[in-house]
């Protein structure tokens, strides 16, 4: 035999051996211009060869841990090949978002929930995805690296993000959905779930991720589109599938995520004489109200349509007083608002986070919305809508007098001058604006004028606050006495030396929640204050200090009888066995515990 074929064998082999470390070592200039596309027959014939692709670029996504102007954490490192994966653990070049647990839901600041909200609407963030080509998937893996399971919604779109002509007509199409469980394991697992075939090629990938039920954070990876250029020929299996999976409470599965099935639904059908409506026009109006507003908003609809008498119920705006569209985000348009309007007119909590993007709703429908729902608001959400402008800021300036809490979370494509009008917004009670291109240089400024005006202020966010110091510090604890909760995290400027630390603890007794997250410099000292005052403490993190021992701690705990979470993940004196005796003199408290690899 001839020696080429042994040379070419091992030829072969390095060259998937340096794939492999290039995959794992890859920059992220690398992974962001990474076009690599491996034409697997493995699966099907070669008239239709399967196309595997990591994804290509990140287009949109609710939250991330890490900061805007980094790598670390952020929802950036999804883009192209694994930098991890399959190692597990806790690693700066994943995807990780902004939290995870009940902590969150528990604090003070916490907004309740709104009514009618579908309950197979779990989702609480999400990341696109944009891949090279247009394919029908069949099959869409996700590496992930630390704490897995909290995915819990694949879906398509129809619209390929770099075609130069925008599309007539946007789809999305789950392609597979699971309500969030809980995992035991926390090690790395390429996740695999059974999709549905859809009826058009896709290259945008939607995840829509639910960390309640999570130890920690979870960490991803990188995203696996596996699919094929031609549409292939849909089995009767996978039919039969299908129609068994119908469920009746799962308005996306049975619906569709098309526009027009919603909107036949808030549009005013015909409505039918009925002979009469046996007994149930006895029952008073009020208690008819009570039955229908457990209904969730496409059932109310439906029922809208059945004859003259729960027409009237149904449209009657008392039934519209809370209003979450969040879940319709893949649906709701500018008619849908119309239809809606003349229902609306009383609406006091509007929820339209993750809505009316890639020209869902218009500037103008959105404007025609409020100028007749606007009065009455009390609460707007609008997390991650991308439609909004500086006119739509200016219309909720002047249409919602009464507006007392806001949310523009991640609407990181509003100019900085927009956020003027909300100046206008007297009643403002509640403010969120992470993500947003709010321009601030010196946020000692911003302290001090917080502190001078906002005596009454119970909650702050400051995390990742570049430049704020301990004379910043020192004017907000005198200013807000009645802070119930302060977010520090990631603050480097301050430092435990300066008595920053101390001075919170003095001056702040009321305080429920403080996160002094990746702050090397909190030390006993600062951990025995919090014990002497603020015994009302319930949430503590101080996740990566080195100067913190096992007996302030213990100190802490027996003072603060309230305290729910502890969070001392890389705190070097506080090893295994310290968080297991202080597991057992208080099981109460969840004390968070994580290690460097």
């Amino acid at each position: 035999m001839s020696p080429v074929f042994p040379m070419l064998t091992v030829l072969t082999m390095f060259y998937y051996i340096c794939l492999r470390r290039r995959a794992r070592t890859a920059t992220r200039g690398e992974m962001m211009n990474s076009h690599r596309t491996i034409e697997s027959n493995s699966r099907t014939s070669p008239l239709n060869a399967e196309v595997v692709q990591y994804a290509k670029e990140v287009v949109d996504f609710s939250s991330h841990y890490g900061s805007e102007n980094s790598m670390s954490y952020t929802m950036w490192n999804l883009a192209g090949v694994p930098n991890v994966f399959p190692s597990s653990g806790d690693f700066t070049q994943t995807a990780v978002f902004r939290t995870y647990g009940t902590w969150w839901d528990q604090c003070p600041s916490a907004s309740l929930p709104f009514k009618r909200t579908p309950p197979n609407f779990q989702s609480q963030d999400y990341v696109e995805l944009t891949f090279e080509q247009q394919v029908y998937p069949t099959a869409v893996h996700v590496l992930e690296t630390y704490h897995p399971g909290a995915v819990i919604r694949i879906l398509a779109c129809s619209a390929n993000p770099y075609s130069p002509n925008p599309p007539t007509e946007v789809r999305w199409e789950i392609l597979w959905s699971e309500r969030p469980t809980k995992l035991n394991a926390s090690q790395a697992r390429q996740f695999k779930p059974c999709i549905k075939q859809i009826n058009f090629p896709t290259n945008l990938i939607r995840l829509e991720v639910n960390s309640s039920l999570l130890d920690y954070y979870t960490e991803l990876d990188a995203v696996v589109l596996h699919g094929v250029k031609d549409k292939p020929v849909l089995s009767l299996k996978t039919s039969l599938i299908d129609m068994n999976d119908i469920d009746d409470d799962a308005y996306e599965e049975k619906d569709g995520c098309g526009m027009d099935n919603l909107n036949k639904k808030f549009s005013s059908a015909v409505l039918r004489e009925g002979p009469n409506n046996g007994y149930f026009d006895k029952l008073p109006y009020e208690l008819i109200q009570l039955i229908l507003n457990h209904l969730t908003l496409p059932d109310l609809c439906r029922l809208a349509q059945t004859c003259k008498l729960l027409s009237q119920h149904c449209c009657d705006p008392l039934q519209y007083i809370h209003l979450n569209l969040q879940p319709y985000w893949a649906k709701l348009d500018d008619t849908s608002l119309e239809f809606l309007q003349s229902r609306c007119t009383l609406v006091q909590w509007l929820n339209l986070s993750w809505t009316g993007n890639r020209g869902f709703i218009s500037v103008a429908g959105f404007s025609r919305f409020l100028k007749v729902c606007g009065s009455e608001l009390v609460r707007l959400e609008l997390s991650c809508s991308h439609f909004l402008n500086e006119t739509c800021l200016e219309v909720i300036s002047e249409m919602c007098p009464n507006l007392q809490a806001l949310n523009l979370s991640s609407c990181d494509k509003l100019p900085p001058q927009a956020f003027n009008h909300i100046a206008k917004l007297c009643s403002l009670k509640r403010l969120v604006l992470y993500r947003t291109k709010v321009e601030i240089e010196d946020y000692d400024v911003i302290a001090s004028m917080i502190g001078a005006k906002c005596k009454k202020l119970r909650t702050l966010d400051l995390w990742r606050c570049k430049n704020i110091t301990e004379n910043g510090i020192a004017e907000l604890a005198s200013g807000c006495p009645l802070l119930e909760e302060l977010d520090l995290g990631w603050c480097p400027t301050l430092q435990s030396s300066t008595g920053c630390f101390t001075r919170l603890a003095r001056q702040l007794p009321h305080l429920q929640k403080l996160f002094l997250t990746a702050n090397r410099s909190v030390c006993d000292t600062d951990i025995e204050e919090l014990a002497c005052n603020c015994t009302r403490l319930q949430q503590l993190d101080i996740l990566g200090t080195r100067m913190v021992s096992p007996a302030s701690l213990r100190k802490l705990l027996e003072s603060c009888k309230d305290l729910s979470l502890l969070d001392v993940s890389f705190c070097s004196q506080i090893d295994n066995r310290a968080v297991l005796e202080l597991n057992a003199s208080f099981p109460k408290v969840f004390i968070k515990k994580s290690f460097t690899q």
